[in-house]
């Protein structure tokens, strides 16, 4: 039961994770005093947002512009989003994805439910199709659906389109949905068995407000997975990267995108993350609970898999 490898459960989480692994967002003259408090209140509250910065790759900009940069730079790669994840993977972003999918092993296993899976920031379907692929094909499971949700409709649009070429062209199993991550008004609490987000976590504005959300909408015993671009463990190998990164990448998106600009800021934006450890204690901060060290390495650290579970 690859879905349990590393991940502390108890028995009753056994039983919610049946579901999940074999056993599973005044026009009038005069205001009241409330209103007056109220309206100063807001008023304060839009000041700090706009007094409030926060990393935009390497630059520091208004907490509140980031949303709007980062949906810039993704509409510019939507429709080469896999040629971005392979040049600033050398290909072996493919690898990673399918063993991300088979760590988790998601699908209904004999006398359970159907899974309820949310893929945040999975605009294009890449782990969606993945995770509805396995579950079809190493548990006969046709029912488990997937939520995509993105910030960018160009991508989810994207995601649409290629949706229509597989077999779930019919979105009984797959739907894409405009959301922002640390709010997810749309999706209710307690509501999904496991929660994905692949390569997207970074370009959040407020992390620990999204790892919340995510708390909030999964069942008691439901898993957070995330797969992100991290920190190299071993010097030599960690020079060579940080090299191809800044000189290689952005030269790469000039020449296969006609955008260097966005893939500077995707290289900058993997530097800015939190180391492996740094982020595990995030997701423990959250109230999920981690095994171990909360994390498996991939390739020297190029990547990682962090997983917890909401007890």
């Amino acid at each position: 039961m690859a879905f349990l490898q590393g991940l502390p459960l108890r028995p009753y989480q056994l039983l919610r994770l049946g579901h999940v692994a074999y056993g599973r967002f005044s026009n009038a003259r005069y205001l009241s005093a409330s209103a007056l408090l109220h309206k100063s209140n807001s008023e304060s509250n839009q000041q700090t947002a706009a007094s409030r910065t926060t990393h935009f790759g390497f630059r520091d900009v208004p907490e509140d512009e980031k949303e709007e940069l980062v949906r810039d730079v993704f509409s510019s790669v939507a429709k080469s989003y896999d040629v971005m994840n392979d040049v600033m993977s050398f290909g072996i972003h493919r690898i990673w994805k399918d063993h991300f999918v088979a760590k988790l092993d998601p699908g209904r296993r004999p006398g359970g439910e159907p899974l309820s899976v949310l893929d945040v920031a999975g605009g294009t379907g890449d782990i969606a199709f993945r995770m509805l692929d396995w579950a079809t094909e190493i548990h006969n499971d046709h029912q488990s659906k997937v939520l995509v949700v993105d910030i960018n409709d160009d991508m989810l649009k994207e995601g649409h389109k290629r949706s229509l070429a597989t077999r779930y062209a019919d979105g009984s199993r797959i739907e894409f949905k405009v959301q922002n991550a640390e709010v997810l008004d749309a999706v209710p609490d307690n509501s999904q068995d496991l929660y994905t987000v692949a390569f997207g976590i970074r370009n959040f504005t407020n992390i620990p407000a999204a790892l919340r959300a995510a708390h909030r909408v999964l069942k008691p015993g439901g898993v957070f997975a995330c797969l992100e671009f991290s920190k190299v463990n071993v010097g030599i190998l960690d020079m060579i990267y940080q090299q191809y990164s800044f000189s290689v990448i952005p030269l790469m998106g000039q020449l296969v995108a006609a955008d260097r600009d966005s893939y500077q800021y995707l290289v900058e934006s993997i530097a800015r993350f939190p180391s492996q450890k740094e982020f595990a204690r995030m997701i423990q901060d959250a109230g999920f609970e981690v095994s171990g060290d909360g994390y498996e390495d991939l390739t020297f650290g190029v990547a990682a898999i962090h997983t917890g579970v909401k007890v």
